[in-house]
């Protein structure tokens, strides 16, 4: 019936997009959903044009990055994504996943996300470990980043820069960037005082 997968996923995906009265939050993922998915590129990617041509704009196209867990998310590739797309992404990042792996637990701060990257992006969705206490760290952290990255579109002189703190930085404290290592330290206080208020609490 179709020429092609993108054109038979993309007239499924609208269709039932339109029976469900166009809700505001609809999410698709493609084949495709990854930098080391595509061939040759995103950008020269057949299957993604069409996906990008065909999909109704108000659809949002979910995104891993580079790779299917992606240590890191540069403008430059959500900005080639956006392109071939016609919309900005929403990435689903695996940076805490483990259910490939569950000897694993991932622990540390959200890092690796060059900053300014909000503008860039449709939303944005977290996969955890699956172990529901060790996200702690994880889902604070991100809020963190999130709040500067709320300050950098109120200050947008300072949105989209170069510089990535990293993990022993201590500037971001003082100029309103996010630092890894800051987050990480604010994350584990608060974690503690809730592991203590935990143990307070009866039958614990």
């Amino acid at each position: 019936v179709f020429p092609s997968l993108a054109q038979a996923q993309a007239s499924v995906a609208n269709e039932v997009y339109q029976e469900l009265g166009q809700p505001s939050i609809f999410l698709f993922c493609p084949t495709e959903y990854c930098s080391s998915l595509c061939s040759p590129s995103p950008s020269q990617s057949c299957y993604l044009q069409t996906i990008g041509q065909e999909l109704l704009p108000g659809i949002g196209v979910i995104w891993t990055g580079p790779k299917v867990v992606s240590q890191e998310l540069s403008a430059v590739l959500l900005e080639e994504v956006e392109a071939v797309l016609r919309r900005c992404p929403v990435i689903w990042d695996n940076l805490y996943a483990n259910d490939y792996d569950c000897r694993r637990v991932f622990l540390g701060p959200y890092m690796g996300r060059a900053p300014g990257l909000m503008s860039k992006l449709h939303g944005l969705l977290l996969n955890p470990n699956c172990e529901l206490q060790a996200n702690f760290i994880p889902i604070h952290t991100l809020g963190t980043w999130f709040q500067s990255e709320l300050g950098s579109c109120a200050h947008p002189d300072h949105a989209g820069t170069p510089e990535v703190a990293t993990l022993g930085d201590s500037q971001g404290a003082q100029d309103g960037s996010y630092s890894p290592q800051e987050a990480l330290e604010l994350a584990l206080r608060d974690w503690v005082a809730e592991i203590n208020q935990q143990a307070l609490e009866p039958g614990r």
